[in-house]
């Protein structure tokens, strides 16, 4: 049976795993699922139809699964889903989706939301990203794998953040912002190719070098986007395995449409 301090609230239907750690002073709500492994220090508060995986953490005052933010929410069914092993620090806010959209708010594993960050109504937040302090994600927003967002980083509803992307601490994202890129300010500008960060995760010399001069096909050759991605696409014919693997996401987010590109 799950660890429950007496000066916490479980709804008897919540299902929590029998090595779960709930902390004084928290509420978990009826339709909140808790996989093996899960600590919520105190004072945390866990609600709606939320489902969380193994392994992670809640500092104090987080509220997750909580009615959505969205003036037009009027309480219709909707859910959080959670990976494992992420960490939730102090005064983390994620909301439930919107029948507007997919009814779904989902965060992938391994991540870290630092204190206060806050992840709005039907995001989806890939694996192994972080949102610094105070980091604030708009409702619809989505954030690919191994994307940084700095302290007091805020995105408009509906962008997107690309994979491997670093936002710049106190940036203003009004546009959707391409994988690899690293950049700041508000409004948001490009700076360079993140490849230090692509080093870090094993990306090889030669992908690293496939993603610098991508980034001047797209950004720096005034080239139309159209014109771009044809000529990514082209080069992908007679690119080598690394090449093409490292090119592929970057393309497949340029074809897709959103709220214009941060260029």
């Amino acid at each position: 049976m799950a660890h429950v301090h007496a000066m916490s609230v479980v709804h008897p239907a919540a299902k929590l795993a029998p090595d779960v750690e709930v902390g004084p002073f928290c509420t978990v709500g009826e339709g909140v699922i808790l996989g093996a492994g899960c600590k919520l220090i105190s004072h945390v508060v866990i609600d709606g139809d939320t489902q969380i995986g193994t392994g992670n953490a809640f500092f104090p005052f987080c509220s997750i699964g909580l009615a959505s933010q969205d003036k037009k929410y009027a309480n219709e069914p909707t859910k959080v889903v959670i990976g494992n092993d992420n960490v939730f620090r102090e005064s983390c806010t994620v909301h439930r989706g919107t029948v507007q959209d997919r009814g779904l708010t989902t965060i992938g594993s391994r991540g870290l939301f630092m204190a206060y960050a806050h992840v709005a109504h039907d995001c989806t937040v890939g694996d192994d990203v972080i949102l610094a302090n105070a980091a604030t994600l708009g409702g619809h927003v989505q954030v690919g794998n191994w994307a940084i967002l700095g302290g007091l980083a805020g995105v408009h509803q509906f962008c997107r953040i690309g994979e491997h992307a670093m936002v710049g601490g106190a940036s203003c994202v009004l546009q959707d912002v391409a994988p690899y890129v690293l950049g700041q300010g508000n409004p948001f500008s490009l700076s360079t190719v993140n490849s230090e960060g692509l080093k870090r995760r094993g990306f090889s010399a030669e992908a690293v070098t496939t993603v610098r001069n991508a980034f001047k096909t797209v950004f720096r050759n005034n080239l139309t986007l159209k014109e771009a991605i044809a000529a990514l696409e082209t080069e992908m014919l007679t690119s080598s395995v690394d090449a093409t693997a490292a090119l592929l996401p970057l393309v497949a987010f340029l074809q897709t449409p959103g709220r214009g590109l941060a260029r």
